[in-house]
Protein backbone atom coordinates (compact mmCIF):
# COMPACT_ATOMS: atom_id res chain seq x y z
CA UNK A 1 0.00 0.00 0.00
CA UNK A 2 2.85 2.29 -0.04
CA UNK A 3 5.44 3.42 -2.42
CA UNK A 4 9.18 3.09 -1.57
CA UNK A 5 7.21 2.31 2.49
CA UNK A 6 4.38 0.98 3.84
CA UNK A 7 2.02 1.04 6.96
CA UNK A 8 -1.49 -0.63 6.45
CA UNK A 9 -4.22 -0.43 8.70
CA UNK A 10 -6.67 -2.92 9.40
CA UNK A 11 -9.59 -1.22 10.75
CA UNK A 12 -13.05 -1.56 12.50
CA UNK A 13 -15.82 -2.48 9.60
CA UNK A 14 -18.43 -0.11 9.09
CA UNK A 15 -15.82 2.84 9.98
CA UNK A 16 -13.65 5.31 8.13
CA UNK A 17 -9.73 4.31 8.24
CA UNK A 18 -7.91 6.39 11.18
CA UNK A 19 -5.63 7.54 8.25
CA UNK A 20 -2.39 10.07 9.59
CA UNK A 21 -1.28 12.03 6.92
CA UNK A 22 2.53 11.42 6.90
CA UNK A 23 2.91 7.99 8.71
CA UNK A 24 3.44 6.45 5.29
CA UNK A 25 6.74 7.60 4.23
CA UNK A 26 7.70 4.69 5.31
CA UNK A 27 11.72 3.61 4.90
CA UNK A 28 12.61 5.44 1.13
CA UNK A 29 15.26 6.77 2.89
CA UNK A 30 16.61 3.25 4.06
CA UNK A 31 20.21 3.80 3.08
CA UNK A 32 20.21 6.91 5.36
CA UNK A 33 18.71 4.63 8.02
CA UNK A 34 21.96 2.05 7.97
CA UNK A 35 18.64 -4.94 0.70
CA UNK A 36 4.87 -26.46 -10.66
CA UNK A 37 8.44 -27.22 -8.07
CA UNK A 38 7.74 -29.78 -4.85
CA UNK A 39 7.68 -27.98 -1.48
CA UNK A 40 10.42 -26.99 0.57
CA UNK A 41 11.04 -28.95 3.83
CA UNK A 42 9.37 -26.84 6.60
CA UNK A 43 12.04 -23.97 8.03
CA UNK A 44 13.24 -25.08 11.52
CA UNK A 45 12.26 -22.72 13.86
CA UNK A 46 13.46 -22.70 17.47
CA UNK A 47 10.97 -22.28 19.86
CA UNK A 48 10.75 -19.29 22.43
CA UNK A 49 13.02 -19.29 25.34
CA UNK A 50 11.34 -19.96 28.46
CA UNK A 51 10.42 -17.51 30.29
CA UNK A 52 12.14 -16.86 33.83
CA UNK A 53 9.02 -15.04 34.98
CA UNK A 54 5.31 -15.06 33.53
CA UNK A 55 4.16 -11.56 32.04
CA UNK A 56 2.89 -9.30 34.29
CA UNK A 57 -0.94 -9.01 34.35
CA UNK A 58 -2.32 -6.92 31.37
CA UNK A 59 -3.25 -3.11 31.89
CA UNK A 60 -7.13 -2.29 32.60
CA UNK A 61 -6.34 -0.36 29.03
CA UNK A 62 -5.28 -3.75 27.19
CA UNK A 63 -7.59 -5.79 28.86
CA UNK A 64 -10.17 -3.28 27.22
CA UNK A 65 -8.71 -3.76 23.72
CA UNK A 66 -8.65 -7.57 24.23
CA UNK A 67 -12.58 -7.59 24.87
CA UNK A 68 -12.99 -4.78 22.04
CA UNK A 69 -11.25 -7.08 19.86
CA UNK A 70 -12.96 -10.29 20.72
CA UNK A 71 -16.23 -9.02 20.52
CA UNK A 72 -15.41 -7.57 17.11
CA UNK A 73 -14.49 -11.01 16.03
CA UNK A 74 -17.19 -12.58 17.05
CA UNK A 75 -19.07 -9.35 14.85
CA UNK A 76 -17.34 -10.44 11.70
CA UNK A 77 -17.53 -14.05 12.07
CA UNK A 78 -21.17 -13.39 13.00
CA UNK A 79 -21.66 -11.40 9.49
CA UNK A 80 -20.19 -14.29 7.44
CA UNK A 81 -16.89 -12.61 7.25
CA UNK A 82 -12.95 -13.33 7.73
CA UNK A 83 -13.54 -15.94 5.19
CA UNK A 84 -10.66 -18.90 5.32
CA UNK A 85 -11.60 -20.81 2.49
CA UNK A 86 -9.46 -19.04 0.10
CA UNK A 87 -12.64 -18.33 -1.99
CA UNK A 88 -14.76 -20.39 -3.98
CA UNK A 89 -17.55 -20.60 -7.24
CA UNK A 90 -19.16 -17.47 -5.54
CA UNK A 91 -15.69 -15.48 -6.11
CA UNK A 92 -15.47 -16.51 -9.56
CA UNK A 93 -12.17 -14.28 -11.32
CA UNK A 94 -10.39 -14.45 -14.83
CA UNK A 95 -7.05 -13.22 -16.02
CA UNK A 96 -8.76 -10.00 -17.10
CA UNK A 97 -9.37 -9.55 -13.62
CA UNK A 98 -6.18 -10.81 -12.05
CA UNK A 99 -4.17 -8.27 -14.51
CA UNK A 100 -6.50 -5.52 -13.40
CA UNK A 101 -6.12 -6.23 -9.31
CA UNK A 102 -2.42 -6.72 -9.22
CA UNK A 103 -1.86 -2.65 -11.01
CA UNK A 104 -4.43 -1.37 -8.91
CA UNK A 105 -2.87 -3.94 -5.93
CA UNK A 106 0.75 -3.49 -7.19
CA UNK A 107 1.61 -0.20 -8.89
CA UNK A 108 -0.99 2.44 -6.92
CA UNK A 109 -0.96 3.80 -2.87
CA UNK A 110 -4.28 4.78 -1.54
CA UNK A 111 -2.17 6.88 0.65
CA UNK A 112 0.25 9.31 -1.79
CA UNK A 113 -2.88 11.42 -3.04
CA UNK A 114 -5.98 10.40 -5.53
CA UNK A 115 -6.06 9.11 -9.22
CA UNK A 116 -3.07 8.88 -10.79
CA UNK A 117 -1.46 10.87 -8.30
CA UNK A 118 -1.02 7.60 -6.08
CA UNK A 119 0.53 5.61 -8.95
CA UNK A 120 3.93 4.52 -8.73
CA UNK A 121 6.89 1.74 -9.63
CA UNK A 122 6.18 -1.51 -8.64
CA UNK A 123 8.33 -3.17 -4.99
CA UNK A 124 9.78 -6.16 -4.05
CA UNK A 125 12.40 -7.78 -2.55
CA UNK A 126 15.24 -8.34 -4.98
CA UNK A 127 17.10 -10.43 -2.22
CA UNK A 128 16.34 -12.79 -0.04
CA UNK A 129 13.66 -12.26 2.60
CA UNK A 130 14.31 -13.45 6.66
CA UNK A 131 11.30 -13.16 8.53
CA UNK A 132 11.78 -12.87 12.39
CA UNK A 133 8.79 -13.08 15.15
CA UNK A 134 9.92 -11.02 18.16
CA UNK A 135 7.61 -10.45 21.42
CA UNK A 136 6.95 -7.65 23.73
CA UNK A 137 7.52 -8.49 27.17
CA UNK A 138 3.47 -9.10 27.43
CA UNK A 139 3.05 -11.98 25.27
CA UNK A 140 2.38 -15.05 27.20
CA UNK A 141 5.02 -17.90 26.22
CA UNK A 142 1.97 -20.50 24.44
CA UNK A 143 0.65 -17.30 22.74
CA UNK A 144 4.76 -16.80 21.61
CA UNK A 145 5.18 -20.52 20.64
CA UNK A 146 1.35 -20.50 18.83
CA UNK A 147 2.27 -17.60 16.33
CA UNK A 148 5.92 -18.55 15.19
CA UNK A 149 5.00 -21.44 14.03
CA UNK A 150 2.11 -20.22 12.40
CA UNK A 151 4.71 -17.47 11.37
CA UNK A 152 7.01 -19.99 10.20
CA UNK A 153 4.49 -21.95 8.02
CA UNK A 154 3.36 -18.87 6.83
CA UNK A 155 7.11 -18.36 5.43
CA UNK A 156 7.25 -21.26 3.85
CA UNK A 157 3.97 -20.92 1.98
CA UNK A 158 5.04 -17.57 0.56
CA UNK A 159 8.16 -19.40 -0.60
CA UNK A 160 6.37 -22.18 -2.31
CA UNK A 161 3.85 -18.98 -3.82
CA UNK A 162 6.59 -16.59 -5.14
CA UNK A 163 9.69 -19.40 -5.84
CA UNK A 164 11.64 -16.64 -3.81
CA UNK A 165 13.76 -17.55 -0.91
CA UNK A 166 11.58 -16.41 2.43
CA UNK A 167 12.32 -17.69 5.13
CA UNK A 168 11.28 -17.60 8.82
CA UNK A 169 14.56 -17.53 11.33
CA UNK A 170 15.83 -16.71 14.99
CA UNK A 171 18.62 -15.13 13.70
CA UNK A 172 19.45 -11.76 11.91
CA UNK A 173 16.59 -10.73 10.52
CA UNK A 174 15.49 -8.06 8.14
CA UNK A 175 11.82 -8.31 8.04
CA UNK A 176 11.04 -8.08 11.37
CA UNK A 177 7.29 -9.68 12.59
CA UNK A 178 6.19 -7.65 16.28
CA UNK A 179 3.82 -8.86 17.87
CA UNK A 180 3.38 -6.70 20.95
CA UNK A 181 0.77 -4.95 22.88
CA UNK A 182 -0.80 -1.60 24.49
CA UNK A 183 1.12 -2.26 27.56
CA UNK A 184 4.36 -2.85 25.23
CA UNK A 185 5.01 0.84 24.17
CA UNK A 186 8.50 0.84 25.81
CA UNK A 187 9.64 -2.20 23.91
CA UNK A 188 8.08 -1.26 20.62
CA UNK A 189 9.85 2.32 20.46
CA UNK A 190 13.45 0.82 21.68
CA UNK A 191 13.08 -1.90 19.14
CA UNK A 192 12.24 0.09 16.41
CA UNK A 193 15.18 2.87 17.29
CA UNK A 194 17.29 -0.33 17.16
CA UNK A 195 16.05 -1.73 13.96
CA UNK A 196 15.48 1.90 12.06
CA UNK A 197 17.59 4.68 13.61
CA UNK A 198 16.44 7.38 11.55
CA UNK A 199 13.31 6.27 11.84
CA UNK A 200 10.57 9.20 11.78
CA UNK A 201 9.40 10.52 15.35
CA UNK A 202 5.66 10.29 13.59
CA UNK A 203 6.44 6.81 12.50
CA UNK A 204 7.48 5.72 16.05
CA UNK A 205 4.73 7.14 17.47
CA UNK A 206 2.12 5.46 15.50
CA UNK A 207 4.13 1.95 15.62
CA UNK A 208 4.24 2.52 19.98
CA UNK A 209 0.80 3.96 20.54
CA UNK A 210 -1.37 2.86 17.86
CA UNK A 211 -5.02 4.27 17.31
CA UNK A 212 -7.36 1.00 18.05
CA UNK A 213 -8.75 1.62 14.60
CA UNK A 214 -5.19 0.31 13.57
CA UNK A 215 -5.51 -3.40 13.81
CA UNK A 216 -1.80 -4.17 12.68
CA UNK A 217 1.08 -1.95 10.44
CA UNK A 218 3.72 -2.66 8.31
CA UNK A 219 6.74 -0.58 6.76
CA UNK A 220 8.74 -2.17 4.10
CA UNK A 221 11.39 -0.43 1.79
CA UNK A 222 14.77 0.18 0.00
CA UNK A 223 17.53 2.03 -0.13
CA UNK A 224 17.47 5.72 -1.20
CA UNK A 225 19.25 5.28 -4.58
CA UNK A 226 16.44 2.57 -4.87
CA UNK A 227 13.55 2.42 -2.64
CA UNK A 228 11.37 0.28 -4.46
CA UNK A 229 13.80 -2.81 -3.96
CA UNK A 230 13.18 -3.60 -0.78
CA UNK A 231 15.97 -4.45 1.82
CA UNK A 232 14.24 -3.82 5.15
CA UNK A 233 10.68 -4.66 6.78
CA UNK A 234 8.99 -4.37 10.04
CA UNK A 235 5.56 -4.93 11.04
CA UNK A 236 3.51 -4.68 14.33
CA UNK A 237 0.93 -7.24 15.10
CA UNK A 238 -1.54 -6.29 18.22
CA UNK A 239 -0.89 -8.86 20.99
CA UNK A 240 -4.93 -8.36 22.10
CA UNK A 241 -6.44 -10.27 18.71
CA UNK A 242 -8.17 -13.24 19.08
CA UNK A 243 -6.18 -15.60 17.20
CA UNK A 244 -7.76 -15.45 13.77
CA UNK A 245 -7.86 -11.82 13.79
CA UNK A 246 -4.41 -11.68 14.22
CA UNK A 247 -3.33 -14.53 11.86
CA UNK A 248 -5.41 -12.18 9.38
CA UNK A 249 -3.23 -9.30 10.02
CA UNK A 250 0.29 -11.87 9.80
CA UNK A 251 -1.24 -12.85 6.39
CA UNK A 252 -1.73 -9.10 5.17
CA UNK A 253 1.16 -7.26 6.54
CA UNK A 254 3.87 -9.94 5.60
CA UNK A 255 2.57 -9.83 1.79
CA UNK A 256 2.27 -6.20 1.87
CA UNK A 257 5.38 -6.10 3.03
CA UNK A 258 6.44 -8.02 0.34
CA UNK A 259 5.44 -5.39 -1.78
CA UNK A 260 1.55 -5.64 -2.80
CA UNK A 261 1.07 -2.27 -0.88
CA UNK A 262 -2.34 -1.69 -2.04
CA UNK A 263 -5.98 -2.33 -0.97
CA UNK A 264 -8.64 -2.42 -3.94
CA UNK A 265 -12.54 -2.25 -3.41
CA UNK A 266 -12.69 -4.59 -6.46
CA UNK A 267 -10.84 -6.96 -5.85
CA UNK A 268 -12.26 -10.42 -5.04
CA UNK A 269 -11.50 -12.71 -3.54
CA UNK A 270 -8.89 -11.23 -1.94
CA UNK A 271 -7.25 -9.88 1.91
CA UNK A 272 -6.53 -6.37 -0.02
CA UNK A 273 -9.95 -5.55 0.35
CA UNK A 274 -11.11 -3.48 3.13
CA UNK A 275 -14.23 -5.00 3.38
CA UNK A 276 -12.49 -7.74 5.98
CA UNK A 277 -14.58 -10.66 3.76
CA UNK A 278 -11.56 -12.48 3.59
CA UNK A 279 -8.89 -13.39 6.74
CA UNK A 280 -6.31 -15.23 5.13
CA UNK A 281 -4.59 -15.36 2.00
CA UNK A 282 -7.07 -16.13 -1.40
CA UNK A 283 -6.16 -18.23 -4.62
CA UNK A 284 -6.65 -14.75 -6.37
CA UNK A 285 -4.15 -13.48 -3.26
CA UNK A 286 -1.27 -16.24 -3.93
CA UNK A 287 -1.71 -15.36 -8.02
CA UNK A 288 -0.73 -12.10 -7.10
CA UNK A 289 2.25 -12.62 -5.31
CA UNK A 290 2.95 -15.20 -8.45
CA UNK A 291 3.08 -12.21 -10.46
CA UNK A 292 4.64 -9.72 -8.25
CA UNK A 293 8.30 -12.37 -8.00
CA UNK A 294 7.73 -13.13 -11.88
CA UNK A 295 11.14 -13.16 -13.27
CA UNK A 296 9.61 -11.67 -16.02
CA UNK A 297 9.01 -8.18 -14.14
CA UNK A 298 11.81 -6.20 -12.06
CA UNK A 299 11.67 -3.28 -9.35
CA UNK A 300 10.65 0.02 -10.61
CA UNK A 301 8.78 -1.00 -13.77
CA UNK A 302 5.57 1.22 -14.23
CA UNK A 303 2.33 0.04 -14.69
CA UNK A 304 2.37 0.30 -18.40
CA UNK A 305 5.82 -1.29 -18.82
CA UNK A 306 4.12 -4.15 -16.51
CA UNK A 307 1.40 -5.32 -18.27
CA UNK A 308 1.18 -6.73 -21.38
CA UNK A 309 4.00 -8.85 -19.45
CA UNK A 310 1.08 -9.54 -16.79
CA UNK A 311 -1.35 -10.44 -18.99
CA UNK A 312 0.92 -13.34 -20.39
CA UNK A 313 1.62 -14.53 -17.14
CA UNK A 314 -2.12 -14.00 -15.79
CA UNK A 315 -3.15 -15.82 -18.78
CA UNK A 316 -0.52 -18.81 -17.97
CA UNK A 317 -1.92 -18.73 -14.25
CA UNK A 318 -5.20 -19.31 -15.14
CA UNK A 319 -4.56 -22.00 -17.88
CA UNK A 320 -5.73 -20.34 -20.93
CA UNK A 321 -3.54 -20.19 -24.37
CA UNK A 322 -2.13 -17.00 -24.86
CA UNK A 323 -5.33 -16.06 -27.41
CA UNK A 324 -7.94 -16.60 -25.05
CA UNK A 325 -6.69 -13.63 -22.35
CA UNK A 326 -8.66 -11.11 -23.13
CA UNK A 327 -7.64 -7.79 -24.36
CA UNK A 328 -10.69 -5.27 -23.11
CA UNK A 329 -9.00 -3.34 -19.65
Amino acid sequence: MRQGGENKQRRSPGKSPGKSPGVIAGLVGLAALLACTPPPQTTPVAPPPPQELAPPPRSAASEQLVHYYAVLQQDLLTRGLLRIDGGGPDTPYNADKLVRNFEAIAFFDEYAGSGSSGAGGLSRWPGPVRIKAEFGPSVPPMQRQQDTQFLASYADRLARITGHPITATTGRGNFHVIYAGKDDSDFIRARLQQILPNISAENLEIFANPPRSFYCLVLAGGPQQDPLSYTRGVALIRAEHPDLVRQSCVHEEVAQGLGLRNDSPRARPSIFNDDDEFALLTSHDEKLLTLLYDARLHPGMSAAQARPITRVIANELMGLPAEDLPRAY
